[in-house]
């Protein structure tokens, strides 16, 4: 396989078409963020935090559902088609969000965006990671968490380019009177249907996971694909090994004695725990709660706007770096240099607010946070959470982690605000730094590399004498 010439345009184009749900992942996810200062006006919210929180977070409820069945259905039909629904999803979701007159539907339509994130966030990568050869998977994978942060930064352009300018002088009255306020909130959600419609149609034409074909029996397909991807000499060694896990594993249904074996356990707890640091992190406090991190440093509405698009483009930047690293430097290397790379600018930034320092040092601060974030812990943690799993039980274990992550995300969304009040946000960044320091040293202790390896090569060196 040292030899073989891969058809890398053919890869690429599956790669970005599944990575088409990292893409609107990171607009349904961002894009509210934009949109937040008009539609709570416009839904007579300003004064009644609990619904300020829920509009935030109610998406990341329908992202622990989306996560919950992802596994149960990627194992049952595969990767293709619960991605092909979640397209439909996220084109329901666009298309509500920005189309109902109350709060409650608006929920229920973010409910729906945030069931096409859980699945997309579970299958993409999951998908990517198995039609990739070994050598390349993390540069692949990668494409994915490149994707959402383009999808980030899109729905921050949209949000910056559809808002028309605000006078500092503006009161809330005239902002919900403006453009803004009655219109333009609407067609930052509307401008994700272009994506969504795209990638639903798309989806029709990638083939099924070769590996997930094998494990239906359908091996002359599984390897037609593999084939097309890098000839019949690597179809022939890829099959074989996919294959051989099969049969070592087990074709009977995954079942909770599985994960709960001693072979299986440990692998699944090293997913848990990174998926749940990728948030605790601190990282998307940053991205969901904008408005209150730039206005805190003494920004007006107008600037935070453009402060956060510097934000996505530094954001875009860092993970293009981390795609030139991953398989370089290894994912242990970049996520050990990102936890603690993190641990200390927050250390810092905690600093600069309890010190009251304003303006461009909080941002310069934040901006060296999102670098960090984004050639580390960002893209890396996918990366990871694709690969360590055995083949057998891929789909449940890949749902669980992000079931995890995402149950960690709502609660950091629903705790900022508290820990915001009760330490400010000096203390706030400061619990943030320590998390980022118990990461590191669950990684340095417990996350063994697994560049250049194939996934049937991972399997074996997680489990064996186990």
């Amino acid at each position: 396989m040292r030899n073989t010439k891969f058809n890398f345009s053919y890869l690429l184009f599956l790669a970005l078409v599944s990575a088409m749900g990292g893409f609107l992942f990171g607009y349904d996810w961002v894009v509210i963020g934009g949109a937040k200062p008009f539609y709570e006006l416009f839904f007579d919210i300003t004064s009644q935090p609990t619904l300020q929180g829920w509009a935030m977070s109610s998406a990341l409820i329908g992202c622990i559902l989306g996560a919950v069945i992802s596994g149960v259905v990627a194992d049952k039909f595969g990767r293709k088609l619960p991605l092909i629904f979640s397209a439909a999803l996220f084109t329901i979701s666009a298309f509500g969000t920005g189309y109902v007159d109350s709060f409650t539907p608006f929920i229920i339509y973010r409910l729906i965006g945030g069931l096409g994130i859980g699945m997309a966030s579970t299958l993409s990568p999951m998908y990517i990671a198995e039609i990739a050869p070994a050598k390349y998977r993390g540069q692949f994978v990668a494409i994915n968490q490149l994707t959402l942060v383009i999808g980030i930064l899109a729905a921050q352009v949209a949000n910056f380019f559809i808002a028309e300018a605000i006078p500092d002088s503006s009161t809330p009255e005239m902002i919900l009177a403006s453009w803004n306020g009655q219109t333009g909130w609407r067609w930052m959600f509307w401008a994700e249907l272009i994506p969504a419609i795209l990638f639903f149609v798309l989806m029709f034409i990638v083939p099924k996971s070769p590996r997930f074909l094998v494990k239906i029996n359908e091996s002359e397909t599984a390897k037609n694909v593999l084939a097309k991807i890098g000839g019949e000499a690597y179809a022939q060694e890829e099959l074989n090994s996919i294959k051989l896990t099969l049969e070592e594993s087990g074709q009977a249904k995954v079942n909770i004695a599985d994960l709960k074996s001693a072979k299986i356990k440990p692998i699944l707890v090293i997913g848990i725990v990174l998926a749940i640091f990728q948030q605790w992190c601190g990282i998307n406090i940053i991205f969901n709660y904008a408005e209150e991190i730039f206005t805190a440093a003494g920004y007006s509405v107008g600037d935070m706007l453009f402060n956060i698009v510097i934000t996505g483009s530094v954001n875009l930047i860092f993970t293009l770096i981390a795609m030139r690293t991953v398989d370089s430097w290894g994912r242990r290397k970049l996520m050990l240099l990102g936890s603690i790379g993190l641990g200390v600018v927050y250390l810092i930034l905690g600093g600069a607010y309890f010190f009251q320092f304003t303006g461009w040092p909080v941002l310069l601060l934040v901006i060296t946070a999102i670098a960090i974030y984004a050639m580390s812990l960002a893209p890396i943690t996918w990366v990871v959470l694709s690969e360590i799993f055995p083949n057998k039980i891929r789909g449940v274990a890949m749902s669980i982690a992000t079931f995890s992550l995402w149950v960690a995300s709502f609660i950091l969304t629903f705790t900022f605000p508290i820990l915001n009040d009760a330490l400010g946000a000096s203390g706030t960044f400061w619990v943030y730094s320590a998390i980022c320091v118990a990461g590191f040293l669950f990684i340095r202790s417990k996350l063994p590399e697994t560049k250049g390896k194939s996934l049937e090569e991972i399997e074996m060196e997680f489990t064996k004498d186990k």
